[in-house]
């Protein structure tokens, strides 16, 4: 697969060249429209630059990762679209659900491969899941906690993407950019509508303009109840933070703490201990589904109407806080 990512000032430019490379891709350009930011990232990770969007599209690749300033994005992204080019969609590509619409309905009308990177859908608990789903041992889901609590927002300062902190720019904080995540998980188990319950947003240690912490409620429609954290709370810049998805079913019982991972099973009395893999290479296994379903035709795992779906719950858990 020939991949060219499109905006690599975004902080994860790294992380999906490392995936492309794993998967058995090869990363053929780069752009950005900080020319200096283009030329600085393709030095570091031996990669060729393009001068514009227009080059990347005449040499055709495969793939095509849409990334940075989310104004940017979406006149990058249309025109990914128009140009027929499958993409990966980084987040955020809209400060709200209206603008992400365009991208929607473009994608929509032209039958478009657009994926979105919602890595954690592919973590050893969802893998687990599936597994015991197969074999009838799953049982009824009862509860979920999906929880991403990492450092201070000086991290987006640090990474010169500062806009990040803008809530008109980023469409907010925490809970639009960690928190999405664990909304994104809720939404691929629910069973009917997905209601917020209670959501309460604030700034527990950081005076900005964003959220730096988020905890929200959800419901479906057969009653499972869904739990939510997000926040930039973590006392640490180390990679990592605070990373917890708990999934409770009536036989069984899987935690994923990114480092190590675990599934107790109520019908046979185990507690076995699952390969782990950290959330930061889990763009990996995102990118390695990405290739496969491009290869056999089918559309991605995760499209661009589950990231609208996503942010759609967000925007009525930000209506209940301030309700």
């Amino acid at each position: 697969m020939r991949v060219c990512l499109l905006g690599v000032s975004h902080w994860h430019a790294a992380m999906h060249l490392d995936a492309v490379r794993s998967s058995g891709g090869e990363v053929m350009a780069v752009w950005d429209p900080d020319t200096g930011a283009a030329a600085k990232f393709a030095a570091t990770y031996n990669v060729a630059v393009r001068k514009s969007v227009q080059q990347v599209f005449d040499e055709r690749p495969d793939l095509i990762v849409v990334m940075g300033f989310p104004k940017n994005v979406r006149d990058v992204a249309l025109k990914v679209v128009s140009a027929g080019i499958p993409m990966i969609l980084e987040k955020p590509a809209a400060p709200t659900t209206s603008e992400l619409m365009h991208i929607v309905e473009a994608t929509r009308s032209r039958g478009s491969f657009v994926g979105v990177p919602f890595p954690n859908r592919f973590g050893p608990v969802f893998r687990t899941m599936a597994e015991l789903d197969t074999r009838a041992r799953l049982g009824k889901l009862a509860h979920c906690h999906f929880r991403i609590v990492n450092g201070p927002p000086q991290r987006y300062r640090d990474d010169a993407v500062g806009w990040m902190l803008d809530p008109a720019i980023s469409g907010g904080g925490a809970l639009r950019n960690l928190g999405i995540h664990g909304i994104d998980a809720a939404l691929s188990l629910t069973q009917g509508t997905l209601r917020v319950v209670s959501a309460s947003i604030g700034n527990r240690n950081h005076d900005e303009r964003v959220e730096d912490h988020a905890h929200v409620t959800l419901r479906d429609e057969a009653g499972t109840l869904f739990t939510v954290e997000a926040g930039y709370t973590y006392a640490s810049m180390a990679p990592g933070g605070d990373f917890e998805w708990r999934i409770a079913t009536r036989n069984a019982y899987l935690i994923d703490r990114g480092e190590t991972a675990q599934c107790a099973t109520l019908d046979d009395g185990s507690i076995r201990t699952l390969v782990p893999e950290h959330p930061s290479t889990r763009y990996r296994l995102f990118m390695a589904d990405t290739f496969a379903r491009l290869r056999s035709g089918e559309a991605p795992t995760v499209s661009i109407e589950h990231y609208q779906a996503a942010m759609q719950v967000i925007d009525a858990a930000y209506e209940k806080a301030t309700a």
